[in-house]
């Protein structure tokens, strides 16, 4: 937990922060539902995925205090090479297990959506499961609308569930 006073700052990810980075998703995975893995990943295996996100035109941010990443998000190109979706991006967030309801989402969405215009990006959506109802809520504050739904597509420990497309112009 963040105390009152320490300064959080966002920027750009560095490839030495990927393990935290790692690490938070992992807390998702193990949250089950709040991400299609059912298996955390190690920062070997997601180094391609780091690195594909350039800074200029799909970044990855970090909030940092003191040094500790409290979460990150990314925003990742749709259906890469098909120019005339070049303006449409993911937008994907994740947050400390400790960081979780105290706004560092909002902060994130907020930055990425500060961003965007300076990135060419027009269209955000995002991916979500169904059952991961607080991210549906965050979203829906940011202004992003429901524009499609997966039913049953999903298999969480047993249970059936879909995902969801949430989206906004910007």
């Amino acid at each position: 937990m963040v105390l009152p006073g320490y300064e959080i700052s966002i920027r750009i990810a560095r490839e030495e922060d990927l393990a935290q980075i790692v690490a938070i998703y992992n807390h998702a995975v193990a949250q089950r539902g709040a991400t299609a893995d059912l298996t955390p990943v190690d920062a070997e295996s997601r180094q391609e995925w780091f690195r594909s996100h350039l800074p200029e035109a799909y970044p990855i941010w970090v909030a940092e205090s003191e040094g500790r990443i409290l979460g990150w998000c990314s925003l990742s190109p749709y259906r890469p090479g098909r120019m005339a979706l070049r303006h449409t991006a993911e937008i994907s967030y994740y947050v400390h297990k400790d960081q979780r309801r105290q706004g560092m989402a909002s902060r994130m969405i907020r930055h990425a959506l500060d961003q965007c215009p300076g990135l060419g990006i027009k269209s955000m959506f995002a991916l979500l499961m169904d059952i991961n109802l607080p991210s549906v809520r965050i979203l829906e504050k940011f202004g992003f609308a429901r524009w499609g739904h997966m039913p049953d597509i999903a298999e969480v420990d047993g249970k059936n569930c879909g995902h969801l497309i949430y989206g906004r112009h910007l």
